[in-house]
């Protein structure tokens, strides 16, 4: 998640296409009854999660320790899921721009078959600040999307609605690539998404659970996941605006998304419904160099995969 444009260095540098992504589509918020789609949607495997989180590890320890944007990690991490996602039988395609004088990259990946007209879409930025390897920010909701993606080909899925996933690039320089990515689709193909589902910190290590309140149908998805586990949500407010939803929202895509926290503080109340620790903030190594693979809360991210699944599953059937 990218820091308030208070916190931040403002970004300078155009940006050039390479290949200009054909743009989204998804129609209509029906969904599935609840009941179908809690017997349709997988669990999604903590391992497997947690493996991609290993890697992306891997990958920043092995480029300077970190995944950041025109930095060597951040490419090494693309390539990874691409791979990934290429063997599992998705058309991914990459989108190119510039931004700070440094190449940056996104990745988009189709799922073959449904409703062209109506796009259920879920990403997370895939780049890292560059303090640290970036393993909840965002390597969890990267790894989470990823791993519902190949949960989608493994079950041979074949949804009313059509699927596409995205891993953004230059998030933390000002959500850079999924604003390239809104700003070069047609108003045609913004009009044929009909949900973006976003996913930017889904592990931390002190967490809460947080549901973005901006579309009704797929904030009730959200909270009726966490009803059925008997976890009980608060609206995301930390985050407004901060994170690749933004874009999305501002150009009338309907947005929803989940969060686990940040650097904002865990009160009493919150410790009382959710364990951890009062007066601690939710991720204390959020930007820092401690956000490695061991800064994981593993309920949450367990969790929350699992409700990222539920939500493709019941909004796109």
């Amino acid at each position: 998640m990218k820091l308030p444009f208070s916190r931040r260095t403002a970004v300078a540098g155009g940006v050039s296409i390479v290949m200009l992504l054909t743009g989204g589509s998804i129609a209509g918020a029906a969904s599935a009854p609840e009941s179908a789609a809690l017997a349709a949607a997988p669990d999604i495997p903590l391992a497997n999660v947690k493996a991609h989180l290993a890697q992306l590890q891997s990958i920043a320890t092995a480029n300077g320790g970190n995944r950041a944007h025109g930095r060597a990690g951040y490419k090494a991490s693309l390539d990874y899921v691409k791979a990934k996602l290429d063997a599992a039988g998705f058309t991914t395609t990459v989108q190119q721009f510039t931004s700070s004088g440094r190449t940056g990259y996104n990745l988009v990946a189709d799922w073959p078959g449904g409703d062209a007209d109506h796009v259920v879409m879920a990403g997370s930025h895939l780049d890292s600040v560059t303090a640290g390897a970036g393993i909840n920010d965002n390597g969890s909701g990267s790894a989470a999307v990823l791993e519902t993606a190949l949960a989608v080909s493994r079950a041979g899925y074949h949804p009313t609605k059509h699927l596409r996933f995205a891993w953004w690039g230059a998030e933390e320089l000002g959500l850079v690539g999924s604003r390239y990515y809104v700003n070069n689709l047609s108003s045609a193909n913004r009009a044929r998404i009909s949900g973006y589902l976003n996913f930017d910190m889904i592990g931390s290590p002190n967490p809460g659970y947080f549901v973005y309140d901006d579309d009704p149908t797929i904030e009730k998805t959200f909270k009726d996941y966490f009803t059925g586990l008997g976890v009980s949500t608060e609206i995301e407010t930390e985050g407004d605006g901060r994170s690749d939803h933004a874009p999305f929202k501002n150009a009338g895509v309907p947005v929803g998304g989940l969060f686990s926290g940040a650097d904002y503080i865990k009160t009493a109340a919150q410790a009382a419904k959710w364990g951890g620790t009062a007066g601690q903030a939710f991720d204390r190594c959020y930007h820092s160099s401690c956000d490695t693979s061991a800064n994981i809360n593993d309920t949450a991210l367990n969790r929350n995969a699992d409700a990222v699944a539920y939500a493709l599953w019941t909004l796109s059937s």
